[in-house]
């Protein structure tokens, strides 16, 4: 499993740990990922995604899954989500 938000593209960054006397090491700052399932509206199904913290702030912020994917670009997106948003848009294309 990689340690990237499927929602958001966030992934781990690097930066280095300073000591009081200066010294400079490497170290790795990782996204703070949580298993999560989040409802689909459209779909009427829950959908297991892993996602970052604030991924999932802004999800409830925008007003949902289908909301969220809706404005989401799909680069950003991993397979899975991507091809929720599609089968999200299939069925409101059905539906309208």
């Amino acid at each position: 499993m990689s340690r990237r938000c499927e929602l958001t593209g966030k992934g781990p960054m690097t930066g280095n740990n300073v000591s009081h006397a200066n010294n400079k090491t490497k170290r790795r700052f990782l996204p703070n990922l949580n298993d999560v399932t989040l409802q689909s509206e459209t779909l009427g199904r829950g959908v297991k995604l892993r996602i970052s913290a604030s991924a999932l702030r802004t999800v409830d912020h925008r007003g949902g899954l289908d909301k969220f994917l809706a404005k989401a670009k799909d680069t950003e997106l991993s397979a899975n989500a991507l091809k929720v948003k599609k089968e999200i848009a299939k069925a409101q294309a059905a539906n309208a």
